[in-house]
């Protein structure tokens, strides 16, 4: 008889695995979109994005002022994340102008070794072999992507590429930080306040760069409907990515998201298939099929238990077992609920809360 324990297990499990893919898809759509702007001459990168900044900071920062809540971290902390997050989007689209396609998908997989030792060195996550057995599964199915384009012959040259594999490598690490902030600013503190305060700063970092690199761009800009759409498309989007993202890494990880980003480009070649009615090689099937056996991989396996400490808000210590990349929502309440009572020193200065108790 299954347990309880092990039917919720489960649950989860394929909650991962489906959001994964909601996501990736989602990454899909902003590609798409992007590539139609880039066919029209349009190419403002941080404009696209300002947009879904602009949208994070009024859904969720309106939710924030409505509860009148004090934040739960510090605002610099959500500066520095927002930061980052924009510079990392301009500068992977940057690189499309100066590198291959190839290069960077295969260039872009560094974001996976960048999360894998961030989360290993400061949120103490723990990998066993199976995880890393997942992961290899899932990083040569991509490598069969791109070696499945060059025996394509589907491979243009770049007017600098040694520039464009630089900025891939750049922003790809930009993403890898990002991602465990954002992961360890969920797990710690709330979702709808992480969201708010990332649309805001991101919207803040995003004008002033706006204002400096893609003013004259945007005033030749002849907004017609083609061009209004996919912008429209792009921003929203990129809002169910980025409201969708906290939920995935507070179940699964920021491994689990990046691995499940890899089948982006599979879900690209399904709608070149059935959209376009374009022809693609028989490799890309075995590639699509090589990231959903390492994500069913990774996913499985039990946790290990360890004890470790994390370093909440306020520079308390929250005791407890050290996070592995799977952790059971319980061990989270665990954790907690020990920040909870850490913080009860001082209740005049507002209460510690976190999602699993919010959304529970």
């Amino acid at each position: 008889m299954v347990s309880f324990d092990g039917l919720m297990g489960s649950k989860r499990v394929l909650l991962g695995l489906g959001l994964g893919q909601f996501v990736s898809l989602l990454i899909t759509t902003t590609g798409f979109s992007s590539s139609e702007l880039s066919r029209r001459g349009i190419a403002v990168p941080t404009s696209q994005s300002f947009l879904n900044y602009v949208l994070l900071a009024i859904v969720y920062g309106g939710y924030m002022i409505y509860r009148r809540r004090p934040l739960q971290m510090k605002w610099y902390y959500y500066l520095i994340l927002g930061l980052v997050d924009v510079e990392a989007n301009f500068l992977v689209v940057k690189a499309y102008q100066y590198t291959p396609l190839t290069s960077v998908m295969l260039l872009d997989c560094w974001s996976i070794p960048s999360v894998i030792f961030l989360t290993w060195m400061f949120l103490k996550t723990k990998y066993r072999f199976r995880k890393f057995a997942g992961i290899a599964i899932c990083v040569t199915g991509l490598v069969l992507v791109v070696f499945s384009d060059v025996h394509a012959g589907d491979r243009a040259g770049g007017s600098n590429p040694v520039k464009g594999d630089m900025l891939v490598l750049a922003g790809a690490t930009l993403y890898a930080v990002s991602n465990v902030s954002e992961e360890f600013l969920v797990k710690n503190g709330d979702r709808v306040e992480v969201m708010g305060m990332l649309g805001l700063f991101g919207a803040v970092v995003g004008a002033c760069q706006i204002s400096i690199f893609e003013r004259n761009a945007l005033k030749s800009i002849h907004w017609t409907a083609g061009a209004v759409l996919p912008f429209l498309g792009y921003a929203i989007a990129m809002f169910m990515f980025y409201s969708t993202v906290p939920v995935l890494l507070k179940l699964s990880g920021s491994t689990m998201l990046n691995l499940s980003l890899l089948t982006s480009d599979m879900w690209a070649v399904l709608i070149r298939i059935f959209a376009y009615h374009e022809k693609v090689d028989w490799i890309y099937f075995v590639a699509f099929a090589a990231v959903g056996v390492g994500l069913v991989i990774y996913s499985g396996g039990k946790n290990e238990d360890n004890t470790g400490t994390l370093t909440g808000e306020g520079g308390g210590n929250i005791e407890g077992k050290e996070r592995d990349e799977e952790a059971p929502q319980d061990r989270l309440a665990e954790i907690s609920n020990s920040c909870r009572n850490s913080s009860s020193r001082d209740e005049g200065k507002g209460h510690y809360y976190s999602l699993v108790s919010e959304e529970r």
